[in-house]
């Protein structure tokens, strides 16, 4: 497998970026099995493993931990933190106090003394980005993390973030982490150029937009059964009485007909799509089994020729996302409390 430069940090990475937000309780909960995937992964040439302390509330960093024994010092580790930990008001969030203590236990569950990427899962607008920026600059200059990162952040606190750093003189981010898809487009518009001009590294998620590009999602199929975790967790993705996901489905369906056409699997074709993009380093592909690793290796040999890339377009329109549920963030000064004086 070749290797893209992370932004400009140096950092070497396959295309594609093995994701373990299955493994666990929210999806594949046999650890043995787990470990089995991520090894393979990485016996198939991927060197780069992104999880967060969210997922199966710890118990994938404890996962990735146990199979990254004896092979830590090859992969370029990444994690997450901003999201709830437990029922205190105070194990959640942006704030320095609780970046300084998280850290800690995602080192402990990863069994590492380092971590390549820490990455803020969200942006938090309780929170100065200036108190966000000197923590992760503190833990670089600890030693225990290389480089911080961004997800799913909106194009203008990109921005914000780039400008904090270099007024204050800390660490900026040097990844994007944003949601991207054939069905999911809308960062095309504002943060991959944003990326680009600061030179940052982007690795995408949810290339297969939460399952609907697996090639199940059909007209006039049945509905395919859901992993049960992921559809509780956003359950709006999936309703069929909401028009935007009928619209996604009469989307799925033709870009299906493209894949065949053109004589690759749907997930291939889709896996390929996100890496087409100038401004993207790595997918991150996320299997619950081995089967469907199988289905996702070797996507980042497949060019898509113009013809292909046209239809895609003429379906799904560039900078197009067809539901906003699937953008991961939900900007709260568009909300109604936001916009009408009290």
């Amino acid at each position: 497998m070749n290797h893209r430069p992370l932004g400009r940090t140096g950092v070497q990475v396959t295309p594609l970026c093995l994701g373990t937000m299955m493994f666990g309780a929210w999806g594949n909960r046999d650890h043995d099995e787990s470990i089995r995937i991520i090894h393979r992964a990485l016996d198939a040439g991927i060197n780069f493993v992104d999880t967060a302390d969210v997922y199966s509330h710890g118990e994938s960093e404890e996962i990735v931990g146990a199979a990254l024994k004896g092979r830590r010092a090859n992969v370029v580790l990444a994690t997450k933190v901003h999201a709830s930990m437990g029922d205190e008001p105070n194990q959640r969030g942006n704030s320095r106090r609780w970046i300084m203590r998280e850290v800690e236990s995602s080192l402990k569950r990863l069994g590492t003394d380092w971590i390549d990427l820490y990455q803020i899962h969200r942006f938090d607008p309780a929170t100065d980005l200036d108190e966000t920026l000197r923590a992760l600059d503190d833990l670089i200059t600890q030693g225990k993390i290389r480089y911080a990162g961004s997800s799913t952040f909106p194009a203008t606190r990109i921005v914000e973030a780039q400008w904090c750093a270099r007024e204050r003189n800390l660490a900026r981010f040097v990844t994007e982490q944003p949601p991207y898809s054939l069905l999911v487009r809308g960062i095309e518009r504002d943060v991959l150029p944003t990326c680009r001009r600061y030179g940052m590294g982007v690795l995408t998620w949810s290339p297969l937009a939460g399952g609907w590009l697996s090639g199940r999602w059909r007209k006039n199929a049945a509905t395919p059964a859901l992993n049960s975790a992921r559809a509780e967790r956003t359950p709006q993705r999936y309703d069929l009485s909401r028009p935007e996901n009928q619209r996604k489905l009469d989307a799925a369906d033709a870009l299906a007909h493209v894949a065949d056409e053109a004589g690759i699997p749907l997930v291939q074709l889709a896996l390929a799509f996100v890496l087409e993009h100038p401004a993207v380093t790595s997918v991150i592909i996320g299997p619950r089994t081995m089967e469907q690793l199988e289905s996702q290796l070797g996507a980042e040999t497949i060019r898509l020729d113009r013809a292909v890339l046209d239809r895609i377009d003429e379906i799904v329109a560039p900078g197009t996302t067809i539901a906003s549920a699937d953008m991961g963030w939900q900007d709260p000064d568009l909300a109604a409390a936001a916009r009408r004086r009290s």
